[in-house]
């Protein structure tokens, strides 16, 4: 019996894989375009040669991650597909992960992120730094814990939308969840953090005033790396009195 069940499973996630992939083939080859309504569910159906059924589980798959729209009473449209739409089905994954996988994208982060600070360093504007630079003022001298990682966050993701690219601002903002409880983390038990990361900040900053991109990508990794290793060491700790 249990056999026949999953037979059965795994044939009707076959159809809807299926499906999914037909409709997915329509938006590559420009036959729906972004902001365009797919056509009624029976016609859609018998001209991809699927059942409604599968049909109906495959839009439903789809706006799930945001690339269908589903409006009541209206139909059923293809989104924008902007990066920052259709990463947001990565951040609800990523938001499923236990703080012991953290480093995992502290790593990711450590990787992509210098690269976005390079990037920044020679497209943002005059003006879009001095505003970077206003932003760190604002910080008041004994912030909260929240107020030092709001700022912290907020730094980070002008200079990564600085980029000018935005697939990787998106993928950067999507694994924030996670290394945010780090910064939280750290910003509770580690001391002079609020100097710290001011002072990395600054320097990752000045850098980029400077037009300065190995240097700037240099200050980041730093940055980046000791959240990672006070992390790691913080772990590691914790497994030892475990």
């Amino acid at each position: 019996m249990m056999s026949g069940y999953r037979l059965l499973l795994e044939v009707l996630v076959a159809v809807t894989d299926e499906a999914i992939t037909k409709i997915k083939q329509m938006i590559v080859t420009g036959e729906l375009s972004p902001g365009s309504k797919l056509p009624r569910e029976a016609d859609l159906a018998e001209r991809l040669g699927l059942s409604r059924n599968s049909l109906r589980e495959a839009v439903k798959a789809l706006s799930l991650i945001h690339v269908l729209d589903v409006r009541q009473g209206d139909g059923t449209y293809v989104t924008s597909l902007e990066p920052n739409l259709l990463m947001g089905a990565m951040e609800f994954v990523v938001d499923f992960h236990q703080d012991d996988t953290v480093l995992n994208f502290l790593e990711v982060r450590r990787i992509l992120e210098p690269a976005a600070t390079a990037a920044a360093a020679r497209a943002m504007s005059d003006e879009d730094l001095a505003a970077l630079q206003e932003h760190l003022d604002a910080l008041p001298a004994d912030p909260s814990v929240d107020e030092l990682v709001q700022a912290d966050l907020e730094f980070h993701r002008r200079i990564v939308a600085g980029s000018g690219n935005p697939v990787l601002a998106s993928l950067l903002d999507s694994i924030a969840g996670p290394t945010h409880r780090a910064r939280i983390w750290r910003g509770l038990t580690q001391q002079r953090a609020t100097e710290r990361t001011n002072r990395e900040h600054r320097q990752i900053l000045e850098a980029m005033r400077a037009r300065q991109p190995d240097v700037a990508h240099a200050a980041a990794t730093l940055h980046i790396a000791g959240v990672e290793e006070w992390l790691r060491q913080a772990a590691a700790a914790g497994n030892e009195t475990d």
